[in-house]
């Protein structure tokens, strides 16, 4: 009963979301792409000519939203799923943390990246608590998979949950980086615990 209730609560938020309607009208696969779009905006992130990384890509609005913005680029998704096919973007259907798709991945780049951007997430389990820890497990994961294949220069953006992991997080990306910082862009919803931390120049 309790499920259905929430389920039922997410199809009306979705419905009310100007970020949903607005995706739907561009062609974007989810709201997400807003996140990544203001992140840009605000950071100046991406430009024409880059090598990036979408970790955890599916359904694929960041990818989408690469492809539509950078021109002669290298750009590559990788999730443990099939995503619809991109134009422009190559897709590696498994885990980043495998040492055989990391063999991939550096073949497909031939040297180091500019950019590794991540909006993943462990399927949440209803504690908040526990979704924290899960999914500041994996942006860690990202972090050091990041340090190993980003130039000096690169940037390295994830999502993060502010909870019982995030100092951890934020301390291992300060050890990495040289700059750090949270951000959280509109279309986050108030009520989530979701920030973004966006990271830049390897130490």
């Amino acid at each position: 009963m309790k499920k259905n209730k929430i389920s039922k609560n997410w199809i009306k938020k979705q419905k009310k979301d100007i970020f949903v309607k607005q995706s739907k009208i561009e062609g974007y696969k989810s709201r997400a792409v807003y996140k990544i779009k203001e992140i840009n905006e605000k950071f100046k992130i991406f430009n024409n000519g880059m090598s990036i990384i979408d970790l955890g890509a599916a359904p694929g609005s960041w990818s989408q939203y690469l492809a539509k913005h950078i021109k002669n680029g290298k750009l590559l998704s990788i999730d443990l799923v099939e995503i619809e096919k991109i134009e422009g973007i190559k897709h590696i259907v498994g885990d980043f943390t495998e040492e055989k798709n990391k063999k991939k991945i550096q073949e497909y780049f031939g040297e180091k990246i500019d950019t590794v951007i991540s909006d993943m997430a462990q399927n949440t389990t209803g504690n908040k608590n526990l979704d924290s820890i899960n999914t500041g497990e994996l942006c860690k994961e990202a972090i050091l998979f990041s340090k190993n294949i980003l130039k000096s220069k690169g940037f390295f953006v994830s999502k993060i949950f502010m909870g019982s992991s995030f100092k951890e997080v934020l301390e291992l990306a300060k050890n990495i980086f040289t700059e750090v910082r949270i951000y959280k862009p509109l279309a986050s919803r108030r009520d989530s615990k979701e920030s973004y931390i966006i990271c830049k120049f390897l130490r």
